[in-house]
């Protein structure tokens, strides 16, 4: 029997979440996320669990093993069990009675098997107990095996239950598909057939599965096949993914770890922050990168004004998009730009002007220092 045996199973937080259900007599798995990130090899961070205990009993239970208990979402089953100051999403096994695309109405169910019915993809679909054994009731580990992510039965029906399962599929294969194995074509057409329920989601659940898939460690395939598809357009109209390869293997090049905003810039297209509903400093972010990528604006100059993360992005996005080489020693020379001050304040100025004026020269004496890469001292400024 296949197992799990990553060290959040031992977790004290895990064991009392375990304990607390297992021995009132009641069945428990960890699932989801941490069972597939533990046979990928790949950190684990949240443990969520499924129960066929009802809700009311997991709090029940909760509250005579001495954890906290919080009705996060007790209408659907979850509560939160606060085990070693963690939360653990404990759920009900259900199963879905009707689905309008975005939201379920669910029953209880009473066995793992129900329960995985209704989840997105066989990877998804894998439950651990106690001891690390892992139930498989629909081929889950087949897929892990192969690093291919897969709807559970039929994938049209899976996306007409949630159409932001279309993002979601793109998204895994992103972080936990081989890239050389390509896309299921099942998944891959249905997702092209349903791209138009994508209208039918907030714009807060779009962006924030659109900034997990750019922070893949390379998108750039997924995003790829989107475009096919016809999804990406839907989502970010004009957009075009043809350069994100480049932007990636120069990110890579240079050791700079994956920007989703800086990716996002990449694509191109119109103006995404309403659409993903950014915040308003990632907006006047992305505003100067689309602003400055084809501009003349030097690097120290950018650097000296919006920090050196800035200007190593640019130079990663003009490197991409224009073809402009990467300077030498691109990180050093943006930290010591961005570590300047300049030399001079109006009080230096002692020729008379006042106001706008005023203004105006010290910012054609700023200007003059940069461009001498900040050589420039006050002598030289004032002479």
């Amino acid at each position: 029997m296949t197992r799990v045996g990553g060290e959040w199973l031992t977790r004290p937080g895990t064991r009392a979440v375990f304990g607390c259900l297992i021995d009132a007599g009641q069945q428990a798995f960890a699932v989801g996320g941490c069972v597939r990130n533990d046979l990928l090899g790949m950190p684990v961070s949240d443990v969520d669990f499924a129960t066929d205990a009802r809700p009311e009993r997991v709090m029940e239970l909760a509250g005579r093993a001495g954890l906290k208990a919080v009705p996060t979402g007790i209408a659907h089953g979850t509560v939160t069990l606060v085990a070693g100051d963690v939360g653990h999403e404990v759920t009900t096994f259900r199963r879905d009675l009707a689905t309008d695309g975005r939201r379920a109405v669910v029953a209880f169910a009473d066995s793992p098997e129900e329960d995985a019915r209704r989840r997105d993809f066989t990877i998804n679909a894998l439950y651990a107990d106690a001891r690390g054994r892992i139930s498989d009731p629909l081929g889950g580990l087949a897929d892990i095996a192969a690093r291919r992510v897969r709807f559970i039965d039929d994938a049209d029906a899976r996306i007409r239950e949630d159409y932001l399962r279309i993002l979601r599929f793109f998204r895994f294969h992103a972080w936990f598909a081989d890239p050389a194995g390509g896309l299921d074509p099942e998944a891959l057409d249905a997702c092209a057939r349903r791209a138009e329920g994508l209208e039918r989601l907030s714009r807060e659940r779009v962006g924030t599965e659109m900034r997990k898939l750019l922070a893949a460690p390379d998108p750039a395939p997924a995003l790829a096949a989107m475009a096919a598809a016809g999804v990406l357009a839907r989502v970010l109209p004009g957009a075009d993914a043809g350069t994100l390869a480049v932007l990636v293997h120069l990110e890579a090049e240079t050791g700079q770890a994956p920007s989703w905003l800086r990716r996002l810039a990449c694509l191109g297209g119109d103006d995404p922050a309403p659409r993903l509903r950014l915040t308003r400093r990632e907006t006047a972010r992305l505003r100067l990168y689309r602003a400055e990528t084809g501009s003349a604006t030097t690097l120290d100059a950018i650097a000296y004004r919006h920090g050196a993360g800035a200007a190593i992005d640019l130079a990663l996005l003009r490197a991409a998009l224009t073809g402009t080489p990467l300077p030498e020693g691109l990180a050093a020379r943006a930290d010591f730009a961005a570590g300047q001050r300049f030399p001079l304040r109006g009080h230096d100025i002692t020729t008379g002007e006042t106001g706008p004026a005023l203004g105006r020269k010290l910012k054609r004496l700023e200007e003059a220092w940069i461009a001498s890469g900040f050589r420039l001292n006050r002598e030289d400024l004032l002479g």
